[in-house]
């Protein structure tokens, strides 16, 4: 009876009484130190009927954390065509296509000027060549080699300069199509005459870094082709032997280097940078990055490759087929005709497809470089600083963002900075 009495007469620490007032946020069940924060529900049970204070509160585990507080993934914001993290391989392809879409005038016009000048010349040469074919040959039988040497040396300097100039032009449209990369992050669309404008300062720049590019180039062929002769005139069949690892060595550095710099242009058009700083920056951010950055740049080279053989290949063959087809024996006015049209629809087409593969690289090496920024500059945190905050709506992400760094001057510290 004493043993009885003791426990009708006591309760368990933390239960209460019936009728005993139940200290706010918790409940008569379960661990007496648990609270039940206001307006939410309990984490068990079914859900909360319509009237019930708890009707509409959210659920557990969709927020900050599942039931009992236990830690849930949150994913990136994604407030454009990638989210606001470092991005993965299909992110940067996938964000290479919603670049192209979302702005099209500024990519592929862009693209399509860069590529005006290279097909309006292939043009030019098919036409000439199809029409004056035989009178250039009567013309060469009978002229001097003087008269023949000029001709060669004037054909050679109108290519170096048309050449010379496409370059310089692609290189100023490149750097500038970076610009609605940058904005589709943020869901900002750019049109031509705003990309132009955001990145008109930089042209220079850009133009400076081309002519060091492309004098750094010639100057290393130069260097091998000076190497090459010496060893074959020096050692003769043993030079000839050692021109092949050499050759092997020049371009796997040649390789390396344009890996190393491929990002040049972005930085020189998004943070401001001339020519020389452009390089340093590309250098720096490609550290520990070279072999993705590589095997990116290999799929998307085969990728545009293939695309352009499917679409260019039935073209070729129709042009040769018409050709045979108006003019089966050959030597013909007809045949002449139909050679000019056909090459210049063919460098049309070929403009075209080439335009729209060089839009889809340069939206690739814009993504690889805001993707280094955001490993290396903690940019993501910029970015969404930014996108939260709708300043700046015309201006350039990424474009004076200060660098979030952790305390260890590494890599930001933000919610995915062990992803990096």
């Amino acid at each position: 009876m004493a043993g009885a009495a003791t426990l009708a007469g006591t309760k368990p620490p933390g239960s209460q009484w019936p009728g005993q007032q139940q200290p706010p946020g918790q409940q008569p069940w379960g661990p007496p130190d648990w609270q039940q924060p206001a307006g939410q529900q309990p984490p068990w049970g079914p859900p909360p009927a319509p009237g019930s204070p708890y009707a509409g509160a959210p659920q557990p585990g969709m927020q900050n954390g599942g039931p009992y507080g236990q830690p849930r993934y949150m994913a990136p914001p994604k407030p454009g065509i990638v989210p606001l993290r470092p991005l993965m391989f299909g992110e940067i392809m996938d964000g290479s296509f919603q670049a192209i879409r979302r702005n099209p005038k500024a990519m592929l016009g862009a693209a399509v000027l860069a590529q005006s000048l290279t097909a309006i010349l292939a043009a030019v040469i098919t036409a000439v060549t199809a029409t004056s074919m035989g009178s250039i040959e009567a013309w060469a039988e009978s002229a001097s080699p003087a008269e023949a040497a000029s001709l060669g040396i004037g054909f050679f300097s109108a290519f170096l300069v048309v050449g010379l100039l496409t370059l310089l032009i692609s290189a100023v449209l490149q750097g500038a199509m970076v610009v609605p990369v940058a904005r589709a992050i943020l869901n900002r669309r750019t049109g031509f005459r705003q990309m132009w404008a955001l990145s008109r300062s930089r042209a220079g720049a850009l133009v400076r870094l081309a002519l060091l590019l492309v004098a750094a180039g010639i100057l290393a062929f130069g260097l091998l082709a000076a190497l090459a002769v010496a060893l074959v005139s020096s050692m003769e069949g043993t030079g000839a032997l050692l021109l092949i690892p050499l050759v092997l060595a020049f371009i796997a550095l040649f390789i390396w280097i344009a890996v190393k710099l491929m990002v040049a242009p972005a930085a020189v058009v998004i943070e401001e940078l001339g020519a020389l700083a452009g390089l340093r920056r590309s250098w720096e951010l490609t550290r520990a990055n070279w072999w993705r950055i590589l095997g990116i740049t290999l799929v998307v080279s085969i990728l545009v490759g293939v695309i352009s053989q499917v679409v260019m290949i039935p073209v070729s063959l129709l042009a040769g087929f018409l050709t045979t087809f108006t003019d089966p024996l050959g030597g013909g006015g007809d045949a002449a005709a139909t050679a000019v049209a056909l090459g210049v629809v063919t460098a049309v087409l070929g403009a075209l497809v080439g335009a729209l593969g060089y839009a889809f690289q340069t939206s690739v090496m814009a993504l690889l470089y805001m993707d280094l920024r955001m490993r290396k500059d903690g940019l993501d945190i910029s970015l969404l600083r930014l996108a939260e905050s709708g300043a700046d709506p015309d201006g350039v992400p990424g474009r004076g963002a200060d660098n979030v760094r952790g305390p260890d001057n590494g890599p930001s510290s933000g919610p995915w900075a062990h992803g990096r």
